[in-house]
């Protein structure tokens, strides 16, 4: 899963920050093709620039920043992982917690987003009517052992663009799988103390602290 994770994480990632500032222009035609672009120029991305990515983490992450946050809709689908803590929370909360929980996923997958190839992915053309503005685009990963797996991205119509809110590997849904676990840790910590562990993970202090831990036993 976590291979599959590294991948998904590649071609569009499924965790929210803020895109202000971004120079991308998206091309919206189809959902389908959202998904498809993204692929595409975080590939172009890391084949230009891979040896300076593994040099330089900020770099890897302004490329993410610039290339795959602008089809997502960073908002929406942080009020689904919150659930009902979401209205309990200020908005300063909601988008810090936007922003570490992001910044967490990144910094676990960002070594495996180096790895990432283009044909690893084969996007299926969406099918059915988008007047409603939500579709799901079915796409299809193939892991290194040669299985293929399939995984859905859930996408809405937001000002014009079709960005991702949800992605389904194997049936099992991100913002499901999340909303359940932070509300165990809501409830059981409360919103400020889940951010702050959440901000500390991002800065990559959790880490740095179980090193120093296991180096002095």
């Amino acid at each position: 899963m976590a291979r599959l994770s590294t991948t998904l994480l590649a071609t569009v990632l499924l965790a929210s920050a803020s895109n202000a500032g971004s120079q991308v222009t998206v091309n919206t035609t189809t959902p389908d093709e959202v998904i498809r672009q993204a692929s595409s120029e975080m590939l172009d991305a890391l084949n230009a620039n891979r040896e300076l990515y593994k040099q330089d983490e900020g770099a890897l992450y302004a490329a993410v920043d610039d290339i795959l946050l602008p089809r997502f809709d960073r908002m929406y689908t942080g009020g689904l992982v919150m659930g009902k803590y979401w209205r309990r929370a200020t908005p300063e909360q909601r988008d810090r917690f936007i922003d570490a929980l992001y910044h967490s996923l990144l910094r676990t997958y960002a070594s495996g987003i180096l790895e990432y190839r283009g044909d690893e992915l084969d996007v299926l053309p969406v099918e059915g009517d988008l007047d409603g503005g939500k579709a799901v685009v079915e796409t299809r990963v193939v892991l290194d052992t040669g299985v293929v797996t399939p995984v859905n991205y859930r996408m809405r119509l937001v000002d014009g663009r079709w960005k991702a809110y949800d992605v389904i590997i194997e049936g099992i849904s991100y913002v499901s799988n999340y909303r359940t676990q932070y509300a165990e840790e809501f409830r059981a910590k409360g919103i400020d103390a889940v951010i702050a562990e959440l901000e500390a993970k991002a800065r990559g202090e959790a880490e740095d602290k179980g090193a120093t831990d296991q180096a002095t036993k």
